[in-house]
């Protein structure tokens, strides 16, 4: 950019509040980066934001979360978080409203006990406190709960409150382990998950148990997301990251691999990677070839209308930190994740 290259410094907090405060104060105090970026996760950023908040004097900011939750969508941090993504309350009031008008009324949610759960609970809550009612049931699972995992507890408790839908909020091992129990008991009642989840990672764990079981666990499962699919070559954004996929091939570092789980080549996550980075890179080089802090907050905020080539445009402003509102939704078609055409067909059991 300008002639200088982007370094990129990437530190692991294992998903756990702690060490990403740690790492946060690393990344200021010693690495003494130019901006922040691509936090993940709700439980983690949401305990870093007050450490990042002492740093408002020296202008650092927050660019592009892998998190929708609203702590950093409001005060007293919005002045220096710039989300990109929709958030998961309005990822969850979309979904409620598509199982609204599918004729579901009694809704139950299954969700991560922590603030990364909450926060997409209290986006169904508010979808359905706009239509006079209320969520029927609770279920929840701990973090670092597993596929292999029996959910029954918390499957029985939704299934006889006679949900019409569960809305999870929740991780790929955690939901994937509940929708697997679900199956397995015989309870065929449409779930869904939002774009955190990791749609491709719990897509394969069903499928890979779907095998060994000869059971279809894909059935009426709907997944929201936040870009649209990676499949969609009509659209010149997605056209181009496929071909800088296809180009540099990059890889997870080994120290970052689950050996449970092979990376995947193309995913919801890495198009949304990539979504940001496009957003970084124009702010930066609105900046000048002799970036400040302080220049780049305002460039960021002179993105009006941008187009990203994922047919919805970016929209930044002093007053507006979030980018991007839209939502997307997805289900599987011959083990694939795809848009969703016809939401009735979509959701029947």
């Amino acid at each position: 950019m300008h002639g200088r290259t982007i370094s990129v410094v990437a530190l692991d907090d294992g998903y756990e509040p702690t060490p990403c405060i740690k790492n946060t104060i690393e990344l200021v105090e010693k690495e003494q980066v130019f901006f922040l970026s691509n936090y993940v996760g709700t439980p983690t950023l949401t305990r870093a934001l007050p450490v990042i908040k002492r740093y408002a004097d020296r202008q650092v900011i927050l660019v592009g979360n892998f998190t929708g939750a609203q702590p950093q969508r409001e005060e007293p941090y919005i002045e220096q978080v710039f989300n990109i993504r929709a958030s998961y309350r309005q990822e969850m009031m979309a979904l409620v409203d598509r199982f609204w008008q599918a004729g579901a009324r009694k809704f139950g949610v299954y969700y991560q006990i922590d603030a990364y759960g909450r926060s997409g609970t209290d986006g169904v809550a508010r979808g359905l406190a706009q239509r006079g009612t209320k969520i029927v049931a609770e279920a929840t699972y701990r973090r670092h709960d597993k596929f292999e995992d029996d959910m029954s507890p918390a499957v029985q408790a939704l299934r006889r409150a006679g949900v019409d839908a569960v809305l999870c909020t929740g991780s790929y091992q955690g939901c994937g382990a509940f929708v697997r129990t679900a199956r397995d008991l015989g309870w065929t009642v449409p779930i869904s998950n939002v774009s955190f989840v990791g749609s491709e990672a719990m897509l394969n764990l069903l499928l890979k148990h779907g095998q060994a079981t000869a059971r279809d666990y894909t059935q009426a499962l709907v997944n929201s997301q936040v870009v649209p699919s990676y499949d969609d070559v009509s659209l010149p954004g997605v056209a181009e990251y496929r071909a800088l996929m296809e180009k540099h091939d990059p890889q997870v570092p080994e120290a970052l691999r689950d050996a449970k789980h092979a990376p995947e080549r193309l995913s919801f996550r890495s198009l949304e990677g990539f979504v940001n980075a496009k957003v970084i890179v124009e702010a930066l080089r609105r900046a000048g070839p002799s970036p400040t802090r302080v220049g780049f907050r305002q460039a960021l905020e002179s993105l009006k209308s941008f187009d990203l080539g994922i047919g919805a445009p970016l929209t930044f402003g002093p007053e507006r930190h979030q980018g991007l509102d839209n939502v997307y939704f997805t289900s599987v078609v011959n083990g694939r994740w795809a848009p969703i055409i016809d939401w009735a067909a979509a959701v029947k059991v």
